[in-house]
């Protein structure tokens, strides 16, 4: 489902390494994502296919069946005064209204025609997402660009309790530490291979692990970054993670409110409720397929550059950002931009059609 399940081989290594100060976020990611990854899927299938009474959207399907049945009161009048005063083109072809909502709303046994339609947006929408995240190796990319900017904190986080001591006690701690980033050095060149990136951070590391004099906290931090830095990297990663969850519970959330609009859609208005309701469900789509294409892009340009390039020593901090400020926010505009030209597309062929029919 989403393309932050990328932590295994950084959870293999916290499991090994058994450092108390690991952040959570990276010490169970991959568990976790995969877990709330078939979560949400099993709710999509429970909340629309489960279509009775006691289930929410049974009992929105009812409620909207409600609203249609108030709103056909209007209706009615508006087509009988449409019949009395004006042409009998326009009162004709408003009947295919409550056939639609009639047929959207009956139940079927496995869920109402709208739910099952409106699963089926959502799988297509998620396949396509899925086909973004599968192409050429844009997941491992992404994966690897993740690793690049969160590879020094994980080694800083091994080393900088040997920074507090001092003679043969520190020697003695930056001997563990090698052992234990010698996990991570292992796990990174199994899963991307003998990487430019990988070699040109374990000479960093090895600046420090080998040194015979006391390493100062100014070495630490323009090596590894400070501990402010790694604080922030993964409150980043969770804003990112955050943002691709609230995409999932939000297109949930509209989607249980499309009975309610197709029940108030046989009101006597221009704009129909049920396409601002189609119009939101796509647009949440579209900002979902849009974060994914942003952020694999990025990751590649930072893997086929950077990542290949052996006298760079880029700062990633800005990848961080971008996934969990810039990325989004784009994504949203974008999906803005979209919607309301899903939504002029969908009033004009409704005009279209009213005409000529």
């Amino acid at each position: 489902m989403k393309i932050i399940i990328s932590h295994l081989h950084t959870s293999r290594f916290f499991a090994q390494s058994n450092i108390p100060d690991i952040p959570d976020i990276l010490n169970s990611g991959f568990t976790t994502a995969k877990s709330i990854s078939e979560s949400w899927e099993n709710q999509w299938l429970d909340l629309l296919q489960n279509n009775t009474s006691e289930n929410l959207y049974g009992a929105l399907t009812n409620l909207g069946v409600f609203f249609a049945v108030g709103t056909l009161l209007f209706f009615m009048i508006q087509w009988l005064r449409d019949v009395i005063y004006s042409e009998y083109s326009r009162p004709i072809s408003a009947l295919i209204w409550p056939f639609i909502v009639v047929i959207l709303l009956t139940n079927t046994g496995s869920g109402s025609v709208l739910s099952n339609l409106t699963l089926g947006i959502r799988n297509f929408i998620h396949t396509v997402n899925q086909q973004v995240i599968t192409t050429a190796d844009a997941n491992r990319n992404y994966q690897q660009a993740l690793s690049m900017g969160v590879a020094e904190e994980v080694a800083g986080s091994v080393l900088r309790p040997c920074q507090s001591l001092t003679g043969e006690q520190q020697n003695q701690c930056f001997q563990r530490a090698r052992e234990k980033i010698e996990i991570l050095w292992q796990t990174y060149r199994d899963l991307y291979g003998d990487k430019v990136w990988i070699n040109r951070l374990e000479s960093k590391i090895n600046q420090i692990a080998f040194s015979t004099n006391s390493v100062p906290e100014n070495t630490f931090n323009s090596l590894l970054g400070s501990t402010v830095q790694t604080s922030i990297k993964n409150f980043l990663i969770s804003l990112q993670y955050a943002f691709q969850n609230l995409i999932e519970a939000t297109m949930l959330l509209v989607a249980t409110l499309g009975p309610l609009a197709v029940g108030g859609s046989l009101l006597p208005v221009a704009g129909k409720p049920i396409f601002a309701w189609m119009t939101g469900f796509l647009s949440l789509g579209i900002a979902k397929i849009s974060f994914t294409i942003i952020a694999i892009l990025t990751a590649t340009v930072i893997v086929n550059g950077p990542g290949e390039d052996a006298s760079a020593d880029p700062d990633l901090m800005w990848f961080m950002i971008f996934l969990g400020v810039l990325a989004p926010i784009v994504s949203l505009l974008l999906a803005a931009a979209g919607g309301f030209a899903v939504f002029n597309a969908i009033s004009n062929t409704a005009m279209w059609a009213k005409e000529r029919v």
